[in-house]
């Protein structure tokens, strides 16, 4: 009787401890800024939601948290793919969307990271124009165009964004034209957005997710020659959790499947513009996509 009873108690705690670690609280990196917040907490509204405890860590910095992945103290995160390949992998080289993609899925995947379905919606740099105005200039070739005849465009930037290889530098030997001081605005990002809107400059660089972009009605133009490098938010796990909760790797694709960038610009837009709080639009959102139940 005591040996069946030992028996029982010992059953009884295994099975506990394997309940225990089935139980694991997920840990969800986040960056500090607002994308990246909203991002972890629709990842932890959608995993709760659905049965799967996890936790959001957000307020991280870019570096942090990839050494946060990379040894192991968060478990998931929502990373973009030009990031990871020329900030982390120090790749130089010019790849379209999906061979960044692939390039990346494969650097970081010898590091036990698993990138799994990209989203559309790309948080890349960007030219806008005021909606409804500039017709005849639609792409950066048209812009382009309009700089070598010598049209006087003010274009509002910032004064990293004018010195970089990757940006306004590389930007005029690609498409072969030159803003001319007189015509280039340095200023605070924040305060691009506002300058363009009033009217006060004609072109401004914007990030392409930015929820300003859609509230006022900025149009981007198209960057029809791929200049900059694609930028497309991606869920990234731990090889352990791929290998062994495949739900979670489910639901995470379902959820990039349905972000692309103007939603994510009506988003961010509910949150820096309507002051709208993240678990809020998080819920709305998810609920509307049918992933959590309402």
């Amino acid at each position: 009787m005591f040996k069946k009873i030992l028996f029982s108690a010992v059953t009884a705690s295994v099975m506990l401890m394997g309940s225990a670690a089935l139980a694991k609280e997920l840990r969800i990196g986040a960056k500090s800024f607002a994308e990246q917040q909203l991002l972890a907490e629709m990842t932890e509204q959608l995993l709760n939601g659905n049965g799967i405890a996890a936790k959001s860590m957000t307020g991280m910095g870019s570096s942090l948290l990839r050494q946060a992945m990379e040894n192991k103290q968060v478990d998931l995160c929502w990373e973009y793919t030009g990031t990871s390949l020329i900030t982390y992998n120090k790749v130089t080289e010019r790849l379209s969307p999906e061979q960044t993609y692939e390039r990346v899925k494969e650097l970081d995947g010898k590091l036990g990271m698993v990138w799994l379905n990209p989203a559309q919606a790309s948080n890349s740099y960007a030219l806008a124009k005021r909606g409804g105005e500039l017709e005849e200039i639609n792409t950066i070739s048209d812009l382009a165009s309009s700089y070598q005849t010598d049209k006087a465009l003010k274009l509002a930037s910032t004064t990293e964004f004018a010195k970089r290889s990757d940006g306004l530098l590389g930007l005029q030997k690609e498409y072969d034209f030159r803003v001319g001081r007189a015509n280039l605005v340095s200023m605070h990002p924040g305060l691009i957005y506002p300058a363009l809107q009033e009217g006060q400059v004609d072109i401004g660089v914007v990030f392409s997710t930015d929820g300003r972009v859609a509230s006022m009605n900025f149009t981007i133009l198209e960057d029809d020659q791929n200049f900059f490098p694609s930028y497309n938010m991606t869920p990234v796990v731990l090889q352990e959790v791929a290998d062994t909760q495949p739900e979670v790797v489910n639901l995470l694709n379902r959820l990039s499947a349905v972000l692309d960038n103007p939603t994510m610009q009506r988003l961010n837009g509910e949150v820096a513009v309507n002051k709208k709080s993240v678990q809020e639009v998080a819920q709305k959102f998810l609920q509307e996509q049918g992933l959590i139940a309402s």
